[in-house]
């Protein structure tokens, strides 16, 4: 079960595992949640989150675009350079911020 932080405007999900299909759907439950309960940005921090499969870039990616007909933004930090990685491949950093994890 992924931590959920509100603060101020901002509604911060920390899953604390990887994100990969035997996972994902009570993922995207808490993210819809999230998203329904309260308005702003949403921040994915993938801190100890060590991959994303490709169920999980899905997820991610229908919570992007759930937030953008509400005309609100996601932002995911903490990425490692893998996760990175995979993310700029599949050019996810276009449409939403990515911050790579502190060195």
């Amino acid at each position: 079960m992924s931590q959920v932080i509100r603060d101020g405007e901002n509604t911060i999900v920390i899953p604390g595992m990887s994100i990969v299909a035997s996972m994902a759907e009570d993922f995207k439950k808490e993210l819809l949640t999230a998203i329904h309960t309260h308005r702003g940005k949403l921040i994915i921090d993938l801190a100890g989150v060590d991959m994303v499969d490709s169920v999980g870039l899905g997820v991610i990616i229908a919570a992007h675009n759930t937030l953008i007909q509400k005309g609100e933004t996601l932002e995911i930090i903490n990425v490692s350079n893998d996760i990175y990685g995979l993310f700029t491949t599949m050019r996810l950093n276009r449409r939403f911020k990515i911050e790579k994890a502190q060195e």
